[in-house]
């Protein structure tokens, strides 16, 4: 919420009259709101600038959500009900274990050099974990 903040603050002390009150998040520089194609390639070309060797789009911003979420604790009904995923199947994409969720759970300093291995089989990857 801080940095949506920041953002309107910003965007507000631009001195165009247009921008001021917009109900819009992301608008041009005429103060329409941005197309989807425009926005698709603003994060397409942010994701080459950061040196991302993978094809960058604004879903992934969805999914970056779901993550943090569920990295953060929160409940997979709510999760479910705040992406609006009609199959809680969806939902639990976000919410499987991974070793950085314990790192707060057990209090383990070195399980941020831990990595996730999605080919990994569950058995193999238990000593991960302990």
């Amino acid at each position: 919420m801080i940095a949506i903040t920041n953002w309107l603050n910003e965007r507000n002390s631009i001195n165009v009259k247009h921008f001021n009150d917009n109900p819009w998040l992301f608008v041009s520089r005429t103060g329409k709101p941005l197309s989807r194609q425009r926005f698709y390639n603003i994060v397409s070309a942010a994701g080459k600038n950061a040196g991302l060797n993978i094809k960058v789009h604004p879903h992934m911003l969805r999914h970056a959500c779901g993550y943090s979420l569920a990295d953060n604790g929160v409940d997979t009904r709510l999760i479910q009900d705040y992406l609006g995923h009609r199959n809680i199947r969806h939902t639990v994409i976000y919410t499987a274990s991974n070793s950085m969720r314990f790192e707060k759970m057990w209090g383990r300093g070195d399980a941020k050099k831990q990595h996730f291995d999605p080919k990994c089989k569950p058995n193999l990857c238990l000593e991960i974990l302990v």
